[in-house]
């Protein structure tokens, strides 16, 4: 009896959560899919957003979000790394790291807009660009990105590292060939939730990146993401709801098609594993 009672909520809440996504993604489909076109997509917008595309509103979208990965990525692998291989994991300074990593997870996003306009912005000269969204996001995501990293890295028996070190496997290829690839899956979710967080960001974004929809010429041009664009058609634009459901529809594809990308690298690397009998 008991079993079918958890088995019933579990279903239950799988079923919840389809159909919120479901609705949401119908409500999308039904109030953007008429407004959406190719000329929508390639087009630069116009009369507030009212009509015309998103074209420079994309490509500045994709711009931030590069900057942020770019940055995030490499900087959230070796911490991770230094976590689990180079500290004791019952270690007060492992410790202490770990707890202020999971405290700037909870942080708003706004402060970090504020921290990223008073250091990027200000103090570093970079202004209302795209660098400085893109390295605000970063801050953002670091944290998420590195103790997702950190527990796949944790999870690899340490068999592994002491076969691989009986081989006569250096440390870094030990890292390189075994603990990455096998890490690789809690790398990709990582970089899914790091990607999701940043493209849908706003408050950080108003703050570091700016308000313009002009196509940027450079990474130091001020340049507006589309949930930047989404908010402001939604809130400050009367006419401009078409135009938001168009571009956030877009939105959602954009995500899911860069966390396919993510899990097929994901399982491209984790067919490189060594493994160990």
């Amino acid at each position: 009896m008991t079993d079918r009672i958890f088995t019933g909520v579990v279903w239950l809440g799988a079923g919840v959560m389809t159909a919120l996504f479901l609705w949401l993604l119908g409500d999308l489909l039904w109030q953007g899919a008429s407004h959406l076109s190719g000329s929508f997509l390639l087009s630069d917008p116009a009369d507030s957003g009212r009509s015309g595309g998103i074209a420079s509103i994309l490509v500045s979208t994709l711009l931030i979000l590069a900057v942020a990965l770019l940055a995030a990525i490499p900087l959230g692998l070796m911490s991770a790394v230094w976590l689990t291989e180079y500290t004791r994991r019952d270690g007060t300074l492992g410790a202490a790291v770990r707890l202020s990593l999971d405290v700037l997870a909870g942080v708003p996003s706004i402060v970090f807009g504020l921290f990223g306009n008073a250091f990027f912005s200000v103090y570093l000269g970079l202004g209302f660009s795209i660098v400085s969204g893109g390295l605000t996001l970063a801050c953002m995501i670091l944290p998420i990105f590195i103790r997702t990293s950190e527990a796949g890295l944790s999870a690899v028996s340490d068999d592994w590292r002491r076969n691989a070190a009986a081989l006569g496997m250096s440390r870094a290829s030990v890292l390189w060939h075994v603990l990455l690839p096998a890490a690789a899956p809690a790398v990709a979710s990582g970089i899914m939730l790091g990607v999701g967080r940043a493209t849908a960001e706003t408050a950080a974004l108003i703050f570091t990146s700016g308000y313009v929809d002009r196509m940027p010429t450079s990474l130091f041009d001020s340049g507006r993401a589309l949930a930047v664009h989404i908010y402001d058609l939604s809130m400050n634009v009367t006419g401009g709801d078409r135009a938001a459901y168009a571009s956030a529809l877009v939105l959602i594809v954009l995500i899911v098609a860069i966390n396919t990308g993510a899990l097929a690298l994901s399982d491209r690397w984790l067919a490189r594993k060594v493994t160990f009998s």
